[in-house]
């Protein structure tokens, strides 16, 4: 006998199974429908790839001997130079990652020209293109000359000699240090433009004061300044570190100044770190310094803060915890060249990235009021000088009033029609 309340269930159940019966169908129907693995000889196309950015290595070269200045302060850091190339590299490489280029430095230490030269070979070898060189001047013409440095550019960021812009002028060098003539007509033009032009100049005895010296004699020449008496300072040594050194100075500068004649101001030349810091303040007559004392020509100086530069000095410091100086500026400015070589020629190939840093179309921000560019005539990075007293940009040159029929900056150094140089 069959309940009424199982013949209600019946078709509840019925309803069930066919409810369980069209789930099973459809699966079976999308297993039917699957993409059909591909056809013999077809391959499966693999996801598609960024293509891995194109290296830019940069070699950098330290003379490591240690280098003494008079003031404390003042004394080179172990990273001078080469912390600012590293900065280069950050900022080369912020472009890069949307240019798809990669820089990368490595760095070799020297004390001789030898270990100068087997380290740009190194270098060279390990597939280095473009050298930073903070070397001398004879180990910067011999790595230039050697047969494995052919196909290197190399950039010299501290040698100031004028005979490496001229009659010792190599194609594969480019100089973003300024030269020693173009420090001094920076601040020649500042002391004609205040009439200060009547020069009393002191010398140090060693060549590289005799250097400077001459291109500060160049410079009043050149600008119709007057030098009215030339003294040199015989001392090859000095008594910076003793306790009683700051007696002797102080007793050896009135009587080595004074019985000058009339003048503006006094001019020093001492490369050589041996007397100039300790000039101002201490001469016979009360009259401002200039030169290697007082007020100083440079590329860079931690005070520096126009043009952007604020923002450049505080991420160098945030970086390295010291001030940006002139040996850092001028490396980072040849990493920038290199960097902004490559964005412009679209390529990592050196070739044409030398051939853009080469052609008339390089020009670099490197926070100084104007765009940088190179002297075809000598390979001199065009730039203006700062002239810093240790604590302010006094000024900037070249001055006004001071003219050039192509461009101001040519109005410091050696001009196209006075060069020596011939690649």
């Amino acid at each position: 006998m069959v309940t009424t309340t199982s013949r209600r269930l019946r078709p509840l159940a019925a309803s069930v199974a066919g409810l369980a019966l069209a789930f099973a169908m459809s699966g079976a129907q999308a297993q039917t429908a699957a993409p059909e693995a591909p056809a013999a000889g077809q391959a499966a196309k693999p996801a598609r790839q960024q293509a891995p950015a194109a290296q830019i290595r940069i070699g950098y070269i330290r003379w490591s001997v240690p280098y003494v200045t008079l003031s404390l302060s003042e004394m080179p850091s172990e990273d001078d130079g080469i912390a600012g190339a590293r900065m280069g590299i950050e900022d080369n490489n912020t472009t890069g990652r949307f240019t798809r280029q990669e820089f990368l430095l490595e760095t070799r230490n020297a004390e001789t020209t030898e270990q100068a030269v087997a380290a740009a070979a190194e270098l060279a070898a390990a597939g280095v293109s473009y050298i930073i060189a903070d070397v001398p001047a004879d180990t910067l013409l011999a790595v230039a000359d050697a047969p494995t440095s052919a196909n290197l550019l190399i950039f010299n960021v501290s040698a100031k000699e004028e005979a490496l812009r001229e009659e010792e002028c190599r194609a594969n060098v480019i100089h973003t240090s300024p030269s020693y003539s173009m420090l001094a007509d920076g601040l020649a033009q500042y002391l004609v433009w205040k009439q200060w032009q009547r020069w009393f100049l002191l010398t140090g005895a060693l060549p590289q004061d005799k250097l400077w010296a001459e291109a500060l004699k160049r410079a009043a020449l050149r600008f119709g300044a007057e030098i009215v008496e030339e003294r040199e300072y015989q001392e090859r040594d000095t008594a910076r570190r003793t306790d009683t050194g700051h007696v002797q100075v102080q007793r050896q500068l009135p009587i080595f100044t004074q019985n000058a004649p009339d003048h503006d101001v006094v001019v020093v030349a001492d490369e050589s770190e041996i007397f100039g810091t300790y000039v101002p303040f201490r001469t016979w007559d009360p009259k401002p310094v200039a030169g290697s004392g007082g007020l100083i020509p440079t590329s860079w100086t931690p005070d520096h803060e126009q043009w952007g530069a604020y923002q450049m000095q505080n991420r160098f410091f945030a970086l390295n915890r010291r001030g940006m100086r002139s040996r850092d500026a001028n490396a980072w400015t040849a990493v920038r060249i290199i960097g902004e070589a490559a964005t412009r020629a679209k390529t990592a190939e050196t070739q044409p990235i030398i051939d853009y840093i080469r052609g008339p179309n390089l020009a670099i921000a490197a926070f100084k009021g104007t765009k940088l560019t190179i002297r075809d005539w000598n390979n001199q990075l065009r730039q203006p000088i700062l002239l810093a007293d240790g604590r302010s940009v006094a000024s900037v040159s070249p001055q006004e009033g001071f003219l050039h029929e192509k461009t101001e900056l040519d109005t410091l150094g050696y001009d196209e029609p006075e060069t020596k140089c011939s690649f």
